[in-house]
Formats: C-alpha cells, sequence, structure tokens
C-alpha cells in the first residue's frame, strides 16, 4: 500500500472519531442555550453509542481500505449518515459529525451511488443549520447543493487519478513478473550448476561464482527496479528523468562487475581505490540512490590489506546496504571500517523495522553469502536484529598485510 492510500486509510478510520467527539462536547455545552429536553439529553447516549460502535465494525471490517467501494462500505456509509441525521436532528451541532459525508461518498459508496450520499449529507447540514426555519432550509439546501457538485467534481478527479495511478502500477507489476521469471529461469540454471560442481568435486567454487553474481547482478537489478519505479511514480519529468539516468548507471556497473566476476577479479570499485576509499564511494552512492542518510567512519590506523579481505569486506558491506534498502525502510545508516591490531572490523547498522532472527525465513541467501565470504577468511559475521529496533551486521576476519 503506498503511502498515500495508508494517509487516507487512517484518515477515514480515525477521522470519525475526533469529529463525533468534538460534536458531542459542543452539544453537551449548548445543552441549555439550546433548550433540550431531558428526553432528547438522554436519547444522545445511545446514539452515539450506535455510532460509535459503527465505526468499530467498520475498522475490523476492512471498511476504510483504499479500493473499489463494496457492499460492506455502502452499509456503514448509509447507517453513519442515518445516524448523523438523528444526532443532527437532536442537536444541530451534530452536522459537525455528519459533514464527514462530503468527503467519503466516493470512496464509499462509488461515483453514481456517491451523489445519493452528498445529496443526503446536504440535507443534514441545512436541517442542523437551518433551526427548523423553512425558508433558511431552502437557501442552505441550495448553498449545500452546490457545495456537493463540488465534492463531486473534486471526488472524480481524485478516482480518475487513482485509476491512473493503478494502471501504472500495473504494468509495473508485469514487468515485475517478466523478471522475475528471468530470475527463476537463472536460479533453475544455477542450481543445476551446483549440482554438476558437487559431482565434480568444484562445490567451493561454485559457491563463490553464486555469492558473486549475487552480489552483482542481483543488486544491480534490485537497484535499477527502485529507480524505475521511482521514476515511474514521480510526477515531475526532471525528477524522473534522474531516476533513468541513475538505472543506466547502474545497468553499466553490473554489467562491469559481472565481466569481472567471470573473469575472476576484483570488484570494480577497489580498481583504483583501497578499502577505505571504496567503502566511502560506496555508501555514499548507495545514500543518493536510496534517498537515506548515510554515515561512513573509520576507525584506528588504516593499512594495506590482502586483495582477498579488501573485495571480501566490500562485497560483504554492499550485500549489508542492498538488504537494508529492500527490506529495512530505515531513515539512518551507519557503516564503521575499523583496524583493530591483527584483525579489521566491518559493521552496518540501520534504524530500520528489523527481522525476527528465530524465524525460518529470516536468513535468506544474501545473509548466508555474507558468512561464507567471512568464513573462507577464518573470520565471523554477526547479526544483531528485532522487530522494529533496526538491525546492525558485524564482520570480522584477520587482518593480513597486502602481498
Amino acid at each position: 500500500m503506498h503511502i498515500e492510500d495508508e494517509l487516507r486509510e487512517r484518515i477515514f478510520r480515525w477521522g470519525p472519531y475526533g469529529m463525533l467527539a468534538l460534536a458531542l462536547t459542543i452539544a453537551l455545552c449548548t445543552i441549555d442555550d439550546l433548550g433540550m429536553t431531558d428526553g432528547e439529553v438522554y436519547a444522545l447516549g445511545p446514539v452515539v453509542g450506535a455510532a460509535l460502535v459503527l465505526h468499530t465494525w467498520a475498522g475490523r471490517a476492512g471498511v476504510f481500505r483504499p479500493g473499489e467501494a463494496t457492499t460492506s462500505s455502502a452499509v456503514y456509509y448509509a447507517l453513519r449518515t442515518v445516524l448523523a441525521f438523528a444526532l443532527t436532528f437532536l442537536n444541530p451541532f451534530f452536522s459537525i459529525y455528519a459533514v464527514l459525508g462530503y468527503f467519503d461518498s466516493h470512496d464509499m459508496l462509488g461515483i453514481r451511488r456517491g451523489r445519493i450520499g452528498l445529496l443526503a449529507t446536504a440535507i443534514t447540514m441545512a436541517y442542523g443549520q437551518s433551526v427548523g426555519t423553512p425558508l433558511l432550509f431552502a437557501a442552505l439546501f441550495v448553498l449545500h447543493i452546490s457545495l456537493a457538485l463540488t465534492f463531486e467534481r473534486f471526488g472524480h478527479k481524485a478516482e480518475m487519478d487513482r485509476q491512473k495511478k493503478a494502471d501504472t502500477i500495473a504494468a509495473l507489476e508485469e514487468a515485475n513478473t517478466r523478471l522475475e521469471a528471468a530470475l527463476a529461469e537463472n536460479a533453475a540454471l544455477h542450481d543445476q550448476l551446483v549440482v554438476q560442481a558437487r559431482e565434480a568435486g568444484v562445490s567451493d567454487e561454485r559457491r563463490r561464482l553464486a555469492a558473486e553474481i549475487h552480489d552483482t547482478i542481483a543488486q544491480a537489478l534490485t537497484g535499477i527496479v527502485t529507480q524505475l519505479q521511482a521514476a515511474t511514480d514521480s510526477p515531475d519529468r526532471s525528477t524522473a528523468q534522474t531516476h533513468l539516468d541513475r538505472a543506466t548507471t547502474l545497468a553499466r556497473t553490473g554489467l562491469g562487475e559481472a565481466r569481472r566476476s567471470v573473469r575472476n577479479l576484483s570488484p570494480a570499485a577497489l580498481a583504483h581505490d583501497d578499502l577505505p576509499g571504496a567503502l566511502k564511494k560506496t555508501v555514499a552512492d548507495w545514500s543518493q540512490s536510496a534517498a537515506v542518510p548515510a554515515e561512513f567512519t573509520v576507525t584506528g590506523t588504516a593499512d594495506p590489506l590482502h586483495d582477498e579481505i579488501q573485495a571480501t569486506l566490500l562485497r560483504i558491506a554492499q550485500e549489508a546496504l542492498t538488504n537494508t534498502a529492500k527490506h529495512a525502510h530505515a531513515t539512518r545508516v551507519g557503516v564503521t571500517l575499523s583496524y583493530l591490531g591483527d584483525e579489521i572490523a566491518l559493521d552496518v547498522r540501520d534504524d530500520g523495522r528489523g527481522f525476527d532472527l528465530a524465524a525460518d525465513t529470516a536468513i535468506g541467501f544474501g545473509l548466508t553469502g555474507m558468512r561464507a565470504r567471512a568464513e573462507r577468511l577464518a573470520g565471523t559475521v554477526d547479526i544483531e536484529s528485532e522487530p522494529g529496533y533496526g538491525t546492525a551486521i558485524s564482520a570480522r576476519v584477520p587482518l593480513v598485510d597486502h602481498a
């Protein structure tokens, strides 16, 4: 669900409670001023209670979820309109609560039936504000009908915009399906290669190649998909072009990494920089691409490292950042490279939603690949995470000077 849809759902779900509470407070303060009878005052309780029960039921039934109008949403709108009129009949200040009918008629009833809902709301509002004066009621009714037509126009435009967005999302999902099919085919081929490698006694080399592919091509494809989604959702042409340019750059980088992996060379980022420099650029590029603030820090005295150690730690950092972009929904990320005398440590931390380490599916291929890389160098990878409290990944390998 998109952020806009989530916000609309929250407003439609919790807004009625606030409006009802406000109307009830004002009504209770004006009992004497309006000359309400004891019977009218006592009648407020059951009707307000019925409204609360109705809103609770609607929230549990999923009435406020964005999408096409359903029977449940129509029933909810109709009952709420009846209750709003009854409350307005008892005290005109409950028209504050009745005004809700202007805002969600199209979502709850659809375009055609929404007009009937707007008409009913206009009647309720005019009645509450006319104080029983027929001429004033007629004038206010005309005013509210005009407002209803205005709301209908805006509602229709919003519905068309949502439909266009839905069509765009459907097209994107179709493209993702084709991509998933291609990835599934590649995964099947990879599995076949693993079986053949085990039979030939070269399973370790096959795992190394699989990790390289995952850390290069898969990360590049993930970044490309993310940038294309951002370009599709962006209403501004220049912003969309920026995302498209980033996707093109990622595609070229991924192609270069794939060729280097085939030739068993070091990562492209280490071609002209040492590990701290390569990590600094990687973190900066990731931060710009993911639109998440990220900070890189080096502690201790930087020493020249063996090429295999540099490549391993860089790949672990890239995989950790890719997982953060895909799953964490983080607002801040920190990457620290620490020279600790006889070993070197890499820490990647985020303040995202975290995950349950005890779950069967918690440790995926990427995290397993990190550990496999570190273990080939007699190192370790520790993962700390908890739902709602972010994730921390710490890789430690023995420090071997550049040969």
